[in-house]
């Protein structure tokens, strides 16, 4: 193989590579947005119950 052909084959595998790598399986944006308000959300009401339950008020 000559050179070029080695640099024009690398360049094409780096092309390639982002596009493989675009999408990993995990939640998108807009989804992890959601998970962090639920976890959240989830949160304060554990809190706010410890905290009802620790005085004694239920």
């Amino acid at each position: 193989m000559r050179r070029d052909e080695d640099t024009t084959m690398g360049h094409t595998m780096a092309a390639r590579l982002p596009a493989l790598r675009l999408r990993t399986g995990g939640p998108s944006e807009e989804d992890r947005e959601k998970l962090v308000e639920q976890a959240l959300g989830w949160t304060l009401t554990v809190l706010v119950s410890v905290i009802v339950t620790g005085l004694g008020l239920l």
